[in-house]
């Protein structure tokens, strides 16, 4: 099991992987500690913005993954040796395309929370938006007002 840390530190190692690539990586630090891949990590931290799926704007577009707005990028024991044993090239992220990814994801979440009056995860959500806004620098104080206003209306 990893955390969602741990992820976002695998895949800041890479700068950025596909979901293949941190499968991958994920079954081998597995195996290396004796245990069995993780099988639901990669969407809940994936859920939770501490990584973030974008495509890739170059010849070849590709959906990877980079560590995301609410992440503490941690390598986790046996990582280093991870460049060593995956074929796996680094990758130079444009972290603007990164951050748009994020607040698109964080809009449309946002509109099914409110609609669905969901309001954990809509406090969850507004948690983010403070995440996404200081390291992506836009401004998201529209979408907290939506959800600060769904949250109201199930108190």
């Amino acid at each position: 099991m990893f955390t969602a840390d741990e992820l976002a530190g695998i895949v800041d190692l890479f700068g950025a992987l596909t979901r293949e690539e941190l499968d991958a990586a994920c079954s081998e630090l597995a195996y290396r500690r004796g245990e069995a891949p993780p099988e639901d990590d990669i969407e809940e931290a994936l859920s939770a913005f501490a990584l973030v799926r974008f495509e890739a704007d170059d010849d070849e577009p590709e959906e990877l993954l980079a560590p995301g707005p609410a992440a503490f990028p941690t390598m986790p024991d046996g990582a280093e040796d991870l460049p060593h044993i995956l074929d796996t090239e680094t990758r130079v992220v444009d972290r603007a395309d990164v951050a748009r990814a994020a607040e698109e994801r964080l809009r449309t979440e946002a509109a099914q929370a409110v609609t669905a009056g969901d309001a954990e995860r809509a406090d969850e959500l507004l948690d983010v938006s403070y995440d996404i806004e200081a390291w992506g620098g836009v401004d998201l104080s529209d979408i907290r007002d939506r959800l600060d206003d769904a949250d109201n209306k199930t108190n």
